[in-house]
């Protein structure tokens, strides 16, 4: 099995397929390696794809000490990836957890990064839910370690924002509920304790977005309500995003509709390879509603 290992030494099983410019996909808390098939299926057609199961997902290495578990370390284990395949530069696409951990790779390591895709990103973002959300996040982990893994799905996969996958296609809902089912209760708690719990709000960030100049979309489902407000921040504030909505769709995008979601990624991919995305026209911004004042 190949693994990557990072600057602390853990261990990273990761998956490849095709060949061309890179895309590296990052996956959500519920999720693992195992989510981005029908995207590695579909962009290994023409790209070089690459994902993997991060620290506390076997069959990557899963760190006991939840000190282990950062969102700093979320974005530098995309780097070791990167690093490990010696790819200097690669697309980077993550959902959820994925998402925070890709725009904060994109703060932290710019030059490495030709795109974004920031998808379903913003659960606990607002100030107003903070307190909210890093309560939810220890009684979570909690959860996992009292119950187990398989108790645990049964509640987490019928959130109010994943219910729409259940709805469109319950087969493809059978299968998530029970890969997240074999995840590790251990390190998915470390994960909602160090990387969910902890991480900072996106609008403590505006600085960082607006220094931010790789490409990014921010793509989000129109019923996944705690990351549409932080997702138009994003658009805001980082002069080089887009912002896309996916219509009738909950958080799981990748895996909900993805013949939507590879077709919006595809385009926006296709479009930086040819050097035709833009940064912002500075006389979109304006305290003028009509521009004629």
């Amino acid at each position: 099995m190949p693994f990557a290992t990072t600057d602390d030494g853990v261990k990273l099983y990761y998956e490849e397929t095709g060949s061309g410019a890179p895309i590296v996909f990052v996956h959500e808390f519920a999720a693992d390696h195992r989510s981005w098939e029908g995207q590695m299926r579909h962009f290994g057609q023409r790209y070089h794809c690459v994902t993997w199961s991060a620290r506390g997902y076997p069959p990557s290495d899963v760190p006991e000490n939840p000190s282990s578990y950062s969102q700093a370390r979320a974005a530098d284990d995309i780097l070791a990836i990167l690093d490990h395949l010696k790819l200097p530069q690669a697309h980077i696409v993550g959902l959820s957890m994925g998402g925070f951990a890709t725009l904060h790779f994109g703060f932290r390591h710019p030059t490495r990064a030709k795109s974004l895709v920031v998808a379903g990103c913003g659960y606990g973002a607002e100030k107003q839910e903070a307190a909210k959300f890093k309560g939810e996040a220890a009684l979570v982990a909690k959860s996992l370690l009292n119950e187990g893994m398989v108790k645990f799905a049964e509640k987490y996969a019928y959130g109010p924002t994943r219910v729409q996958f259940e709805n469109k296609d319950p087969r493809g809902f059978a299968q998530f509920k029970k890969e997240l089912g074999e995840h590790s209760a251990l390190g998915s708690g470390n994960t909602q304790i160090g990387v969910q719990g902890e991480r900072p709000s996106l609008y403590d960030l505006v600085d960082q977005m607006r220094a931010l100049t790789v490409p990014t979309l921010i793509l989000t489902g129109d019923e996944d309500w705690p990351c549409l407000a932080p997702g138009i921040l994003m658009k805001r504030e980082i002069p080089s995003a887009a912002l896309s909505v996916m219509p009738n769709c909950g958080h799981t995008i990748n895996l909900e509709d993805p013949d939507q979601f590879n077709r919006i990624v595809s385009d926006f991919v296709v479009q930086v390879e040819a050097g035709r995305w833009p940064k912002r026209d500075p006389r979109a911004i304006s305290g003028s509603i009509t521009g004629m004042k």
